[in-house]
C-alpha cells in the first residue's frame, strides 16, 4: 500500500482503465501509435482529453483508518468517490488510503474528507508512492 500498488479487485477492475488508475505509462509508446489493443479507442481518448475520475492517495492524521467503501468528501461534504483500499502506515505515522474521485479534486495538496463510521475526518490527496520505492535492481 504504501508502494502506492494496485490490488485487483479494490483498486483497478477490468472496468477501470489505466488513465482512470493514473497508471497510463502501462500503455507503451508503441502500443500508442498502433492502436490495436483491448479498449485502445476509449484509453487514447482518455490519455488525449483527460478522464472523468482518477485514484488519489490519501493521508489523513487523525481518526481510524479509511477501508474499503468509506466515503470521500469534498470540505463542503460533497461526496465525491469511495475509498477502494486503506490501513496505518508505520513508515508515516499516519493513515493512508487509495480512492477515486472527479479529476477535479485529484490534485496533489487538494484538502478532502473521509467519512469513516458516520464521523468526519480530515485527509490531504497525496502523491504515490506514498514513501519513495526501493526495489531492488540486479547490478549492472
Amino acid at each position: 500500500m504504501e508502494a502506492g500498488l494496485c490490488l485487483y479487485g479494490n483498486d483497478i477492475t477490468s472496468e477501470t482503465t489505466p488513465v482512470e488508475a493514473a497508471l497510463t505509462w502501462l500503455v507503451a509508446k508503441r502500443r500508442r501509435e498502433l492502436k490495436n489493443f483491448p479498449g485502445a479507442e476509449t484509453i487514447l481518448r482518455q490519455i488525449k482529453e483527460g478522464s472523468s475520475i482518477k485514484r488519489i492517495g490519501l493521508i489523513s492524521k487523525t481518526g481510524p483508518p479509511a477501508r474499503q467503501g468509506a466515503v470521500i468528501l469534498s470540505e463542503d461534504g460533497q461526496e465525491l468517490g469511495k475509498v477502494t483500499s486503506g490501513c496505518p502506515s508505520p513508515s508515516l505515522g499516519s493513515n493512508i488510503a487509495m480512492g477515486y474521485v472527479p479529476t477535479s479534486h485529484s490534485k496533489t495538496g487538494t484538502k478532502i474528507c473521509l467519512k469513516i463510521r458516520e464521523k468526519v475526518y480530515e485527509a490531504v490527496v497525496s502523491k504515490m508512492p506514498f514513501v519513495k520505492t526501493n526495489y531492488y535492481s540486479k547490478p549492472k
